[in-house]
């Protein structure tokens, strides 16, 4: 791979692998994309957490492409060695609805605020360089009493400060 950001590690906050070949007859679905970009070699390293929902077929998946897999079952986990460009893309369904109720697909089990904001302080500890991130599938028609978009704007202003950028 050449760009901007050879050796980026991609870490990836979800429910769900997203590492489906195809979903429907779609290789392009929101369920396939961390397929197509290990795919394409868009990445170094892939880094997911708070799994709770791989099938037989994600964990071929992941293994085919050397994909580091942390389920939510593990509890917390210890931030891998990370060296290098990080990009850090956050589902917001990585988190129990308990803590999160505005998003798309409901998955009980999942990580409590605290533990995504102390995973994202680890990065932040580490020798990484984080280039860029993303929050997504946060869903205001769900959301109650407009927790999911505090906790969205929460990490946020943390994301922002990784990159380097102030908040304040």
């Amino acid at each position: 791979m050449t760009g901007k950001h050879d050796g980026l590690t991609l870490l990836h906050f979800d429910a769900h692998p997203d590492l489906y070949d195809e979903l429907d007859g779609d290789r392009y679905s929101h369920a396939c994309p961390f397929a197509r970009i290990m795919e394409e070699g868009k990445v170094a390293r892939l880094v997911q957490f708070g799994i709770r929902t791989m099938t037989p077929h994600q964990r071929a998946q992941a293994e085919r492409f050397g994909v580091e897999v942390h389920e939510a079952r593990e509890g917390v986990v210890s931030m891998p060695s990370i060296d290098g460009p990080v990009y850090v893309t956050i589902d917001i369904d990585v988190l129990d609805p308990a803590f999160a109720p505005g998003m798309s697909h409901h998955e009980p089990g999942g990580w409590s605020t605290r533990q995504l904001l102390d995973a994202l302080a680890a990065i932040g500890r580490s020798d990484a360089v984080v280039v860029g991130a993303d929050i997504v599938e946060i869903n205001p028609e769900r959301d109650i009493n407009g927790l999911t978009a505090m906790v969205g704007a929460k990490l946020v202003k943390e994301l922002l400060e990784l990159v380097g950028v102030s908040s304040s």
